[in-house]
């Protein structure tokens, strides 16, 4: 409707910004009570909308707005989620919360607060589900607009195993609709690489990130068994068919996540190699997901930012310190994020875990709430910018400084070295339990060797690998297995004793040349059965033939024992559990360290571990060794991890490099051949013995921290530094992949682990991105180099040093520089850049620069800054300039310190401006009032204070002084009149307090009086006084005086009760004495009493309670006799108590007072004596305040059930009732609550509805229920809300029987609306002058009047009556005729009368009105109407007409309103409301009030 201007954020207040029509559309609008005037825009702020209500708002009213807006939180399930905003507004805001798909009923999960301090308004979502997953919105609403935001809560589940199976059916039935039901989104996630999963989720709006990540993962488990089923054909593995049905049959295998080094020949079991490439897949998600979870939830804050309050033209610093290193968090200010630069700088302490921002230059702009966001966990604090203090002028300007935090300071670095020695200390704990168990697994892969060695003998087996360079496919021959023709199998007959033969499966990976090959050693059929499950029942079997020898020729696969087998097994258990657990260790290094090279280093590595590949080295046509193989057997067997704990069997697998797949099939014990054609043959030696199966290898080496980017400068020295996990590795460094070799410039060193590249110094062509490998792991850095300004070292010093010249000379600076050309040099004075003027010329050149500031004055004293800039960077150096001169007078009045009979002491304030040099001396000169001349005084130190000695008693005197400095002695000051004292002696002290009592001694202490005499005091007298006698008795010496204010009586007599007096004396004399003290034995101190017993309370209200206890028993030489008693309260919601007595009170009672209605309060007595307090005795439980319950009852018996109101008048009904505690009431209409417009006003005791204006819709039984946790009391009252009724329609006579006439006639329009309505008939005949009533109560519309007299004429009225009064009547036409001579009737034409009556209008509406407070306001309309309108005015929708604060006149249609004097409560819509019989008219306008 609106049209907006430039700047959207931006709301034009003033009518000119709007044209003629709308304003003309608003004025319309808001005349007419229509709100849809309303005009929405943005706010500066980010994400907030604004809806004002009125184009044109008052001069000190402001619509709402989002200071800081809530932030989008991402929490763990169970954890505490935080909403915060801070809003502004005039008058003040009221801010509520919403959320899109639920409610905010459920109060102990959804807290609102409001913390005074910050001005933030606070949502608490405690212990979040996924329900609470949602977008919620926060509202801030005033009288001239409202403001709303939207943010967003995200749940992280908090379960870390996606195998949890009965949290993920929780969480499908939570799991709300979105963009999850898409199918393009489960194909972009399907496709999408795992860091850009949480910006895919965003896209589409789905918040649950962790639950979709869940359902990938089944999708991709269920794609991949849909896959296999239609590519995987399964083959029978009865073993007794074993040999036939395997003929013929082709297996293929699937390998899942493939990348370029995948190809080659794979020969294997095709089962085992997809179930285990299922696991890897599982096993990455799992870990992927842990790491995620690491990620969010692992760091926290150990030291928070603090508010910090500083000056205008300021810095100020925020610190935090983290619990573990990041290399970046985020900083914002009221919801925006902050970046370095000229503005904010943003730094991070060498090892990252101290983090600062520091805003320079602060202004009132800055102020507001920074946040510091470290991953999903944040802290936020308030910059508060004050007016400077020190204000620029003439008066030297103040020196930048920085602000911290108030309080107390930790030591930021402490906290972080601790911190890192703490994470230091979990890593060293770490290696050395992978130390150990690796030096475990060592001796256990030992033992398995020696194991395997001396079983050798038996397993003899010679293998011939020949390949066909043709077509790639791969022959293996055995000595006793099975030999294969052309490719046609010929099957021979199996020797007796065997039970299967060995399925031999081998895989090699051609990379770079080298042959990368991973061998298992296969096992029987029954070794297959031990490892399904089927292990005791194998051992049973094996051990009833356990004495039984085993030939070559009845079973090539067992050379030892199955015992022997079964404790290699064991083993394997053992070292696969060690691998699994070095990977963990790998992962949480890595994470500790935080380096984002070394995560990824360490995530290759784990991808290649749980691939189960081993690179090896191969000759140039190849082929591969047997010391090779035998070799890479047992180093490999260390990486197969997991793969190798769920199969638990030998295998032994080859890869080729021509990526395919060839499986032989299952051989029986007979001896079978092959022929093929091949230009290369493979012979494979004999093995010796069993092969081991999972022997353990060296994990590699680890990046314990990784290399860092380094910006180094040019021509200064540069380091590269990184540290691995073993001492006894070397690396090679390179630099944009060229290797780098030590030389004059660069120095590689090695210090143990530590490996580090140092540039002596750089050159432009020293950038660029260097590498460090060690054991086929490596990290990355980038080192670039910049060549920024930089100022001359000798020139830098010299500027940095204050520099001083006098009034009127010249001061001149000069700096030469260097760095990356063209460089940008501006000169700053306190602040406020420098141009060429009368006073300043600024020398600029490619390497130096000179500014010359002329004819210096005083007030030129302040900072003086140099800036140079270029793409490189910016460097500052600040200087001071002092320019002397000579210092401005003391600053009086002078203070008199001390004014006696011999001297006058007093002192002064030092100049303002000592020019520059500190004041050396002060010359002062003396006149005594009443004579023309002065006398010298002589000079005294630069200290602002003077002792005259020379003084007569009595007299005043003046003085003048002059501060004297280096640069000369400055303009007089002169002080007022001073006046020698005269003996004055000093007021009364307090009474002496006894601070403690023994046999021996009886330590008192006092405090100085208040009125001092003039003179300083030189100490004091102490008297002392026993019980019973009159005479005093001075304490100390009378030539010496007591100097403190504490004295430690000694002459005293044990037993003996004494009190104390002490006066001041001062150079007048001894002054009065003070009161006496209370009286103390000379005894050692008392025990304190015990607890008080039987403490409860006997009577509660809102506002006191009584206590009652019974004093404590007295124990000689445990606790002694009670002689008071102290009584404390504390609050249910504090922790400190509060003494309710000053004193202590003797009685066992008391009655606490100024307690808060139906707040909970803690109870606790301490009994006291000379001894101390005792033991506080508290109450088991809390008292509520509130008086006993008592039942509610309604206490006015004169209240009415029935009530009967004019439409337009107030309702109003009142019930007294008493009820303890505090009861609910709720008011009901109709068993219905009452509407908005009814005001319900609650007192103590009583209760009132009032509805200011009512209407016939109102009426109805309005009931009050009065409840409380005792019972609840209800009254009903009818209320009927009418009016006087309209008259009925027309009526009509009827004659039914000779002698009657029946009256009919339509029933009054009010009858349907009210159900009280009747009906009178009144009857006139032409022999009677007076209407008599016939009938009466009438609820029809028709009555038969009898005895009707032939030959009179009668007349009938109807009336409609209700409870207000009575309608005008109905006539109806002449019954009867007098019987008369009949005459001539002569019909005139007849003439049809004209109708002039009309509904209510207003001719002349009323006109908005302004007017000043106190003055009256005069407003007027013209209305018409027939019959005459009634005329009703209104203010703010109640009715004015009886109030006596208005005069209302109406005066032949033209109505008038005048207010007397004009307030500001006058100010509102004003409404004028004529009806008649026929209709109704409004007239509004607004009034205004200015000041």
């Amino acid at each position: 409707m609106w049209t907006r201007g430039k700047n959207p954020g931006q709301l034009a207040t003033r009518s000119s910004r709007f044209s003629l029509v709308h304003q003309y559309i608003l004025r319309f609008n808001e005349v007419s009570g229509n709100k849809s005037a309303a005009i929405r825009r943005r706010s500066k702020t980010p994400g907030v909308m604004i809806t004002q209500y009125a184009a044109i708002l008052p001069e000190d009213k402001s619509t709402p707005d989002f200071q800081c807006k809530p932030m989008p939180v991402t929490v763990k399930e169970g954890n505490l989620a935080i909403f915060k905003a801070v809003v502004t507004g005039d008058p003040k805001p009221d801010v509520s919360w919403r959320r899109a798909k639920g409610n905010l009923a459920d109060k102990e999960k959804f807290q609102k607060k409001y913390d005074e301090s910050t001005g933030e308004h606070i949502l608490e979502i405690h212990k979040v589900s996924a329900e609470e997953a949602d977008t919620y919105k926060c509202y801030a609403v005033n009288e001239c607009g409202k403001a709303v935001c939207t943010t967003t809560l995200s749940i992280v589940d908090g379960s870390t195993i996606p195998e949890d199976f009965r949290k993920l059916l929780k969480k499908s039935k939570a799991q709300t609709a979105g963009g999850d039901n898409d199918e393009t989104f489960w194909d972009a996630m399907m496709n999408a690489d795992k860091r850009d999963y949480e910006s895919i989720c965003s896209e589409y709006g789905v918040a649950d990130l962790n639950t979709i990540l869940k359902k990938l993962e089944e999708k991709r488990n269920q794609k991949g068994k849909n896959k296999q089923k239609d590519v995987i054909i399964s083959y029978d593995n009865d073993a007794k068919k074993q040999d036939i049905q395997s003929l013929g049959k082709k297996n293929y295998i699937r390998n899942e996540g493939t990348v370029q080094h995948d190809t080659g020949i794979y020969i294997g079991d095709v089962e085992e190699a997809n179930r285990h490439n299922r696991h890897l897949t599982l096993v990455n998600a799992e870990k992927d997901l842990l790491l995620t979870e690491f990620k969010i939830s692992n760091v926290d804050f150990v030291i928070k930012i603090q508010e910090i309050k500083a000056e205008e033209s300021d810095d100020a610093l925020f610190e935090c310190v983290l619990t573990h290193p990041l290399p970046k968090i985020t900083w914002m200010r009221k919801g925006v994020l902050l970046e370095d630069g000229e503005k904010c700088n943003i730094t991070v302490s060498d090892n990252r875990l101290i983090h600062r921002l520091l805003i320079k230059d602060c202004t009132k702009l800055d102020k507001g709430i920074y946040s510091a966001v470290a991953g999903i966990i944040s802290c936020s604090a308030w910059l508060v910018v004050e007016d400077q203090r020190n204000p620029t002028g003439d008066a030297k300007k103040a020196i930048r400084k920085t602000a911290k935090a108030a309080g107390v300071q930790a030591d930021l670095e402490k906290v972080a070295k601790e911190q890192q020695i703490k994470i230091q200390g979990e890593m060293e704990k770490i290696l050395k339990a992978v130390k150990e168990k690796y030096s475990e697994a060592e001796k256990l892969k030992g033992e398995i060797l020696t194991r395997g060695d001396d079983c050798s003998g038996s397993d003899k087996r010679n293998k011939t690998q020949r390949k066909n360079t043709k077509d790639g496919t791969v022959t293996t021959s055995e000595d006793n297995g099975c030999i294969t023709e052309d490719g046609d199998l010929k099957k021979k007959k199996q020797t007796k004793g065997q039970a299967g033969c060995n399925l031999t499966s081998e895989r090699k990976i051609m990379k770079d040349g080298a042959l990368t090959t991973f061998e298992d050693c296969d096992v029987t059929r029954e070794g297959e059965q031990m490892r399904a499950g089927g292990l005791k029942k194998e051992k049973q079997r094996t051990d009833s033939i356990k004495g039984e020898p085993f030939e070559d020729s009845q079973d090539p696969g067992h050379g030892s024992n199955v015992s022997n087998i079964q404790q290699d097994q064991e083993a394997e258990h053992d070292v696969t559990e060690f691998i699994d657990q070095w990977d963990d260790v790998v992962q949480q290094l890595n994470q500790f360290r935080g380096n984002m090279n070394c995560n990824k280093s360490a995530r290759n590595q784990q991808k290649t571990n749980n691939a189960d590949w081993k690179e090896q080295a191969s000759d140039s046509n190849g082929q591969v060794s047997d010391d090779e193989l035998n070799t890479e057997e047992i180093k490999d067997s260390a990486d197969r991890g997991k793969y190798q704990q769920s199969l638990k069997q030998n295998k032994k697998s080859q890869h080729a490099a021509n990526g395919k797949c060839v499986f032989p099939g299952e051989h029986g014990e007979c001896d079978k051949t092959e022929n093929v054609n091949h230009s290369a043959n493979h012979t494979r030696r004999k093995r010796q013995g069993l092969l081991v199966t999972d022997s353990l290898t060296d994990p590699g080496v680890q990046f314990i921290w990784g290399l860092s980017d380094v910006d180094a400068i040019i021509h200064e020295s540069a380091e590269l530094m990184c540290k691995l996990s073993r001492e006894d590795r070397e690396g090679v460094w390179f630099r944009d992949g060229k290797q780098i070799y030590p030389d004059d410039n660069v120095s590689i060193t090695m210090n143990g682990p530590i490996h580090k590249l140092v540039i002596m110094k750089c050159s432009e062509d020293n950038s660029g991105k260097y590498r460090f490998e060690a054991d086929g792991r490596k990290t990355e850095a980038m080192l670039s180099i910049r060549d920024p300004p930089r100022f001359d070292p000798e020139d830098l010093s010299a500027f940095t040093r204050p520099l001083a010249v006098k009034v009127g000379h010249n001061a001149t600076y000069k700096l030469q520089f260097i760095g990356h050309k063209p460089i940008k040099v501006q000169w700053y004075k306190d602040g406020d850049e420098l141009k060429d003027d009368n006073s300043t010329m600024i020398e600029r050149s490619a390497s130096h620069t000179r500014l010359l500031l002329s004819r210096c004055q005083r007030r030129d004293t302040g900072e003086i800054k140099i800036k140079i800039k270029n793409d490189h960077g910016f460097t500052e150096a600040v200087s001071q300039l002092v320019v002397l001169d000579k210092p401005s007078p003391p600053l009086g009045p002078a203070e008199v310190t001390e004014s006696s009979a011999l001297c006058i002491e007093f002192k002064w304030r030092p100049p303002k401006d000592d020019g520059g040099s500190p004041v050396t001396n002060y010359i002062l000169e003396r006149q005594q009032v009443g004579r023309n001349t002065w006398k010298k005084m002589g000079e005294i130190p630069g200290v602002p204070i003077y002792r005259d000695t020379d003084v007569d008693r009595g007299r005043k005197y003046c003085y003048r002084i002059w501060a004297v400095t280096s640069e000369g002695m400055s303009e007089v000051m002169e002080t007022d009149e001073m006046q020698a004292g005269k003996f004055a002696f000093p007021g009364p002290p307090a009474p002496p307090k006894v601070v403690s009592a023994f046999n021996d001694c009886i330590n008192i202490s006092w405090s100085s009086p208040s009125s001092t005499g003039g003179s300083r005091l030189l100490g004091y007298i102490l008297e002392k006084r026993k019980q019973g006698s009159n005479l005093w008795t001075c304490v100390n010496a009378p030539d010496e005086i007591i100097k403190e204010k504490k004295y430690a009586v000694k002459d005293v007599v044990e037993g003996i009760e004494y009190e104390f007096r002490v006066c001041a004396v001062n150079l007048s004399g001894a002054g009065e004495f003070s009161n006496a003290s209370e009286f103390v034995f000379a005894r050692d101190p008392k025990k304190p009493p015990g607890k008080v017993t039987g403490l409860k309370v006997t009577e509660t209200s809102y506002s006191n309670m009584v206590v009652t206890w019974t004093k404590p028993e007295d124990k000689p030489g445990i606790q002694d006799e009670a002689k008071g008693y102290f009584v404390e309260i504390r609050r249910a919601d504090c922790i400190e108590w509060c003494r309710c007595n000053s004193s202590p009170v003797i009685m066992t009672s008391f009655n606490v007072k100024g307690l808060k209605s139906m707040d909970m309060y803690w109870v606790r007595v301490i009994a006291i004596n000379d001894g101390g307090e005792g033991t506080p005795e508290e109450l088991p439980n809390y008292i509520l305040a509130m008086p006993l319950p008592v039942r509610p009852r309604f206490t006015n018996n004169k209240m009415k059930s029935f009530m009967v109101v004019r439409a337009g008048n107030s309702v109003r009904i009142t019930v007294n009732f008493e009820a303890s505690p505090w009861p609910e009431i709720t008011w009901l209409k109709d068993n219905v609550p009452v509407m908005k417009r009814v005001t319900i006003s609650n007192s103590d005791g009583s209760s009132q509805l009032l509805i200011p204006t009512s209407e016939r819709l109102d009426s109805g039984i309005y009931s009050v229920l009065v409840k409380n946790i005792v019972g609840q009391e209800t009254f009903s009252t009818e209320v009927r809300v009418t009016d006087d009724p309209k008259p009925p329609g027309p009526v009509e006579l009827e004659e039914s029987v000779p002698g009657t006439v029946t009256v009919i006639w339509q029933p009054s329009p009010d009858e349907k609306r009210d159900d009280r309505l009747h009906y009178t008939v009144s009857k006139l005949e032409s022999t009677k002058h007076t209407w008599t009533t016939v009938a009466d109560r009438l609820f029809n519309n028709r009555f038969t009047v009898c005895n009707i007299m032939q030959g009179r004429e009668y007349h009938f009225r109807v009336y409609a009556k209700n409870d207000m009064g009575i309608s005008a009547p109905s006539e109806s036409p002449i019954w009867g005729m007098e019987k008369k001579k009949e005459k001539m009737v002569i019909t005139e034409p007849s003439r049809k009368d004209c109708d002039l009556r009309c509904t209510p209008s207003f001719i002349v509406p009323l006109k908005p009105q302004t007017a000043t407070v106190g003055y009256e306001c005069y407003m007027s309309c013209a209305v018409k109407g027939d019959p005459a309108a009634r005329i009703t005015w209104y203010r703010n929708h109640v009715s004015i007409n009886t109030d006596t604060n208005y005069y209302v006149s109406n005066t032949c249609g033209v109505c008038s309103l005048l207010i007397l004097r004009v307030g500001p409560k006058d100010v509102g819509e004003y409404k004028v409301v004529a009806d008649n019989s026929l209709g109704r008219a409004e007239c509004s306008t607004v009034l205004s009030v200015r000041e």
